[in-house]
């Protein structure tokens, strides 16, 4: 049985990334050495979920495959739940402090979700998502 998941994210410079999400409030592993380029473990999330940043081309090695140009494609949308419609606000603010470009402002989404989006330094894209399920339709 698979013990855990988690997502190796490929950046032009991990320790500009690391900086990046350490800016936005992710932390990263407290034994893991803070200055290594080759890699840094990044926890995300109250149930800590493992982001793995590598330099591109070490992902491209063990994938086995071409990376896709992330400033015309995606593979995905990463998706982080908020607490409340402020932690979206704020969240989405101090992406845009960071450096992230925001291709969705905070906005309400079908009467019971309010959410955003934001693009990080290397092109991939982040969903925050604030769902009141007591406003969730009645089907």
């Amino acid at each position: 049985m698979t013990k855990e998941i988690w997502l190796n994210l490929p950046v032009k410079d991990v320790l500009k990334s690391r900086a990046f999400y350490e800016q936005i409030g992710f932390t990263f592993n407290p034994n893991d050495n803070p200055y290594d380029s080759t890699m840094q473990c990044m926890f995300v999330g109250q149930k800590n979920f493992v982001v793995m940043l590598f330099p591109e081309e070490t992902l491209q090695k063990f994938s086995r495959i071409d990376l896709n140009d992330r400033s015309t494609t995606s593979q995905f949308l990463i998706s982080i739940d908020a607490e409340s419609r402020e932690e979206i606000d704020h969240l989405t603010a101090k992406a845009k402090a960071a450096g992230a470009t925001i291709f969705a402002e905070p906005e309400e989404i079908q009467g019971w979700m309010y959410g955003s989006g934001f693009t990080d330094l290397d092109g991939h894209r982040w969903n925050t998502l604030y769902m009141d399920h007591t406003k969730m339709p009645k089907e």
